[in-house]
């Protein structure tokens, strides 16, 4: 079921987008935490996110361009302002399209389920094969989500988690150096620190650890990380 994050602070408009999208199958989750919106996201990693442009204490903007900072999910930004100027800012800042007030809620699920194709290669009830799957010794990464599946548990992945265990696949059983994740996953490599790249590597070995699995990442000293198949390998479908 995908999960839809609704940032909206008309109280009544969020409860009737909410409503509308469990008809059809959906997992919204509406906030009124507009002060941390950003922790909101990573708390409930959505598959699409509704955003409002007007908001408390931060504007949508701000917030599209924090999220964009960890995640590629779509952002559809939800606005009462009709302005050309509006819409353009919109897409400058990481949103994916724009809906303007009043609207259909029929328009929103479309919307939605037109950003779940694109991004996701999935129509509204199944995967199709469009969708990126790899399977790794009973492992099933599903990057574009981004989701780690082991048996009938999941997790979801932060953007920079999912980058490293994509790139630790691609090279296994190789060591990656270190050099190389960081050419990989950031493009101003001269403001990070070793610091930020232990801190993801940190997160990755959390979250097969929620899993169960342990030691799945070795550090090879003076050289970089390499995937360390410590899992009993389980059928995948």
């Amino acid at each position: 079921m995908y999960r839809i994050l609704i940032v909206e602070d008309d109280k009544i408009i969020a409860e009737l987008i909410s409503k509308h999208l469990e008809k059809y199958g959906y997992n919204p989750i509406v906030t009124d935490q507009f002060d941390a919106i950003d922790r909101v996201f990573e708390q409930s990693m959505p598959h699409v996110v509704m955003l409002d442009v007007n908001l408390p204490k931060f504007d949508g903007y701000y917030w599209c361009k924090k999220i964009r900072k960890i995640s590629s999910c779509p952002i559809i930004f939800i606005s009462a302002r009709t302005g050309e100027l509006d819409q353009v800012m919109a897409i400058e800042y990481g949103g994916d399209d724009f809906i303007t007030k009043p609207f259909y809620y029929d328009v929103i699920v479309a919307k939605i389920k037109s950003q779940i194709r694109r991004v996701y290669g999935e129509l509204s009830n199944g995967v199709t094969d469009k969708e990126r799957k790899v399977h790794f010794y009973g492992l099933t990464f599903f990057p574009e989500r981004p989701e780690l599946h082991y048996g009938q548990q999941s997790v979801s992945l932060m953007k920079k988690e999912a980058d490293l265990l994509d790139l630790l696949i691609n090279k296994y059983p190789r060591t990656v150096k270190r050099e190389k994740i960081f050419e990989r996953m950031w493009d101003d490599k001269e403001f990070i620190n070793e610091n930020t790249l232990n801190v993801n590597v940190a997160r990755l070995r959390k979250k097969f650890a929620e899993l169960g699995i342990e030691n799945a990442i070795e550090t090879i000293k003076g050289l970089g990380y390499r995937l360390h198949v410590s899992w009993n390998e389980v059928d995948v479908e």
